[in-house]
């Protein structure tokens, strides 16, 4: 059977429009958003995996001109690299008794790698370099978007791997889900919580096939900066790209594009276990 998200996907390109959505939600400084999954209540009991801290530089002058034109390349961490998480390994009594709690079964094994590949999705859009660098305030609306977005990527790459890769990415969705239902109800939202799941759930895959949609061999070359424009800077949802958030909308098209050949790069052993990393989104010195 076709997990659900990908299945959501083929089922809304028939009925897709365009729409602008109000994002306005007390506390809208929340960071991650997404949509209610049924199954979430067992990815939820997964230990989560905890990455090395992230150290931010000071907001600084850029050349969006300049940036994300370099050749792309695997974004797998290297052997030696201490943010690499590694599967756990015991031996021994310890070894029987996690074997026998089905520790070493295979939707355990999926659920921690789908953990640790939605933590290198919060890290990246959890830095602050990420809305410096793009001129974006940080708020729940581009929270939500660079989430979107970067869980889009990995959802993409994920699906290439075939039937295999679709079912974890089935697991990383739903820790998606878990995380924003949570989050959504702690920052207030509790009688409409429903409503508003259902409502961001539209968005979501209402995006994913925009951006699907205008990575197509035959899209137009300016399909996928519009998308972005759309979902991400334009606060109205408006169609009329603003002048001067021209040359942020193009520098973030260009990260899109970037990272989605960098991930296509990255080979699958690194990207079902998680060792990756993103582009750094640092800000350099002037």
């Amino acid at each position: 059977m076709m997990p659900r998200w990908s299945r959501s996907l083929t089922n809304i390109i028939s009925r897709q429009k365009t729409k602008s959505y109000d994002f306005s939600i007390p506390n809208k400084h929340l960071l991650y958003l997404s949509p209610p999954y049924r199954q979430s209540s067992k990815v939820a009991a997964a230990t989560a995996v905890e990455l090395p801290p992230d150290v931010s530089s000071a907001k600084s002058e850029v050349n969006l001109n300049k940036l994300f034109r370099a050749k792309p390349c695997s974004l797998a961490l290297p052997p030696d690299s201490p943010l690499r998480i590694e599967e756990p390994t015991y031996e021994g009594l310890r070894h029987f008794l996690l074997k026998m709690m089905l520790f070493y079964s295979k939707q355990s094994k999926s659920i921690r790698q789908a953990n640790v590949i939605y933590r290198r999705v919060v890290s990246q859009v959890d830095k602050p370099a990420i809305y410096d660098v793009f001129s974006l305030e940080r708020t729940f609306r581009t929270n939500f978007s660079m989430l979107m977005i970067h869980m889009w990527l990995c959802l993409r790459r994920l699906k290439a791997e075939g039937q295999e890769g679709v079912e974890l990415g089935q697991y990383v969705y739903e820790i998606y889900n878990h995380d924003l239902e949570t989050r959504v109800s702690k920052a207030g939202v509790n009688l409409l919580l429903s409503k508003w799941m259902r409502e961001l759930e539209k968005v979501f895959y209402g995006n994913i096939v925009a951006f699907d949609t205008a990575m197509l061999p035959e899209a137009k070359p300016g399909d996928l900066q519009n998308a972005i424009w759309k979902n991400v800077f334009a606060e109205d949802g408006s169609s009329k790209l603003d002048a001067a958030a021209l040359p942020s909308v193009m520098a973030f098209t260009r990260y899109v594009r970037r990272e989605c050949t960098c991930l296509s790069l990255t080979d699958k052993e690194a990207m079902f276990t998680g060792n990756f990393m993103f582009t750094s989104l640092e800000n350099p010195k002037p």
